[in-house]
């Protein structure tokens, strides 16, 4: 089973709601700060939102303030809350880990940090 799997994606019109899931199989994920990421065709991959060990979120510029990241540590879950989504919102999503070993982040996990990805699930906002 992949380590991680998304879920949630879909078409909506402007305007509208969608919350992602991400399902985190390991045995255990202590020390990751998870991530989520998303990646439009002919557009650089971008940082969406991480939330740390800690609780501290990180989020992009274009998404705070719409977008809530959020985990259940006991069902191994991670969400992406996204409200007032607009058609520049429209990419793949995907769920990832990172592993700072053991420190907490200060600004938004680097990739390079990414030990595990998940495949994605597409979201697609209609104006």
């Amino acid at each position: 089973q992949a380590p991680l799997v998304e879920s949630g994606g879909g078409s909506v019109q402007a305007g509208g709601s969608l919350r992602l899931s991400c399902a985190a199989s390991r045995d255990s994920w202590s020390g990751y700060c998870m991530v989520w990421y998303r990646q439009a065709p002919g557009k650089e991959r971008e940082g969406v939102a991480a939330i740390d060990i800690d609780g501290t979120t990180f989020y992009a510029n274009s998404v705070k303030g719409r977008f809530t990241i959020s985990e259940d540590n006991a069902k191994k879950m991670v969400y992406l809350q996204m409200n007032s989504l607009k058609p520049e919102d429209t990419a793949m999503y995907y769920c990832a880990a990172a592993y700072s070993g053991g420190s907490y982040y200060t600004r938004f996990p680097p990739e390079t940090d990414f030990g595990y990805w998940g495949q994605g699930t597409q979201v697609t906002v209609a104006s």
